[in-house]
């Protein structure tokens, strides 16, 4: 059930906003959800926060969704948790879809791609039972609009659009007066690159934050970049590689008895022996060589022959077009999980991903039908869901090194000894894969006495975990006791 309420104030029985003339007020409307028997009434507001420069000139609009439980005490005292996904240039709308918030997009139960027309259902997993919810759409992306391509420029890269989100949730704090709420951020993808961006920036800012969620994070892109000289993502993705084929049957019988044991197995081997291997180069005996053929085809479900032609180093789009060729599949590179059906078999790498072209019909049809529909905000402008709204290319960073926000998380950590952290990774993953994520973890530099402060898990699913019908509600739950851990008193 959803109501209009009105359009020119704060949600959640707050003070009134005062806002420039010429600013859009944000619309607001009352819901209903009925979880487990107990219904939750709340409000979300929809509409466009503007960013200013030293002067008050306004250089864009950030388009938000901000959910809000009532009665459940003084909004100031309950916690708020920002949101966001990745790309760059992706909105918000997976993770406030699929995962968090109060709808969702029904998809099949194991995340596969349904007939149309698609539905939006009330989501029993949704995270607001715990949290209140605000999902910010970065500058280029869902409605965020820069005044123009230049301005844009400003915000299209790393640092820029770090200091953007982070004004974002100072204005957000003070306009919604929730400066003493416990403080949240969840990211996912890319979202995860930003969210510990933020955590370094928010503090410089006064901002003190109780936790970060990541949702297959990458901090730091030297683990994920196949490049010469760079043999570090060869390892790391290795045991993805070998959850896929395990999912797929491709393995020798002695490693589809037990996933988790198998890549136990698979994880000690790459860190040792297949480290050991990559880094002679060259150099590498012709005996050693053969050894390494042989387990890299026994780990990967791939050829010797195929082994021995990519150098032992094989990258994801080649895997995701080998692995299947012989069955004329393809397997997906976000979720390893879906096949993919390729116009010819004789090409080196996918034409499209499986796991992508399942999710993006669905989700864009029914947040484009929820947000003028349920939400009341009507406007004609195109929603960038993925890609399309970001008009230069995206600076990393300025010169020739990796992009690295795990610094910025030690640092916030270091200073906020408070803070928690939880990591949320797919088995299927190949977009972001789970053990890139755990070398990055255990190379920040954390004091031992933080190390306490970060929960990792892991789920049969892939990049977006939550798809999958399982995942999505041990997620909810492992989040709801890492809710209670990060704030004083909540345990």
């Amino acid at each position: 059930m959803s109501v209009l309420i009105y359009a020119d104030h704060s949600g959640g029985g707050e003070a009134r906003v005062a806002r420039p003339a010429k600013e859009e007020a944000p619309i607001v409307t009352a819901h209903e959800i009925t979880i487990g028997g107990r219904t939750l009434s709340y409000t979300v507001t929809t509409g466009l926060m503007p960013l200013c420069d030293d002067r008050g000139e306004k250089e864009a609009d950030i388009f938000f969704m901000a959910y809000t439980l009532q009665d459940a005490g003084p909004p100031a005292q309950r916690p708020v948790m920002f949101s966001f996904n990745g790309g760059p240039g992706s909105s918000s709308v997976w993770l406030h879809l699929g995962a968090l918030g109060p709808k969702r997009v029904r998809m099949l139960d194991d995340g596969g791609l349904p007939p149309p027309p698609y539905q939006l259902v009330p989501n029993e997993a949704t995270w607001l039972e715990h949290t209140d919810l605000v999902f910010i759409d970065p500058v280029g992306t869902g409605f965020s609009r820069p005044v123009n391509e230049e301005a844009g420029k400003k915000f299209w890269n790393l640092q820029g659009d770090i200091e953007s989100v982070a004004e974002f949730i100072r204005m957000y704090l003070t306009r919604y007066q929730r400066w003493t709420s416990p403080l949240f951020l969840v990211g996912e993808s890319y979202g995860t690159t930003r969210a510990a961006g933020l955590a370094g920036e928010l503090i410089e800012r006064g901002i003190a934050l109780n936790g970060i969620v990541l949702v297959s994070a990458i901090l730091n892109f030297q683990t994920a970049h196949f490049a010469p000289g760079n043999d570090l993502p060869y390892m790391l993705f290795l045991p993805s590689y070998t959850a896929t084929a395990w999912y797929h049957r491709k393995l020798p019988d002695a490693l589809l008895q037990d996933l988790p044991r198998t890549l136990e197995e698979v994880e000690h081997w790459a860190v040792t022996e297949y480290n050991r291997i990559l880094i002679q180069g060259d150099t590498l005996g012709a005996q050693q060589r053969a050894s390494a053929v042989e387990m890299l085809a026994r780990y990967t479900g791939l050829s010797a022959a195929f082994i021995d032609n990519c150098h032992l180093r094989v990258t994801v789009p080649h895997f995701c077009k080998e692995l299947l060729r012989a069955e004329k599949r393809t397997v997906g590179r976000l979720d390893s999980r879906f096949r993919g059906m390729d116009e010819t078999h004789v090409t080196q790498e996918p034409e499209y991903d499986p796991s992508l072209a399942a999710i993006r019909p669905p989700y864009t049809a029914m947040f484009n039908a929820y947000v003028r529909g349920e939400l009341g905000y009507v406007t004609d402008a195109t929603y960038y869901i993925l890609g399309g709204g970001i008009k230069s290319p995206w600076k990393y960073v300025e010169d020739m090194g990796y992009a690295d926000t795990s610094a910025a998380l030690r640092s916030a950590l270091a200073k906020n000894p408070y803070m928690r952290l939880f990591v949320a990774s797919g088995y299927f993953d190949l977009a972001t894969p789970y053990f890139a994520t755990e070398y990055t973890l255990a190379h920040m530099g954390l004091d031992p006495g933080l190390r306490g402060n970060i929960r990792t898990a892991e789920y049969p699913a892939g990049h977006m975990m939550y798809i999958e019908i399982e995942s999505l509600n041990r997620l909810k739950q492992d989040v709801a006791v890492f809710l209670r851990e990060a704030i004083p008193g909540g345990a």
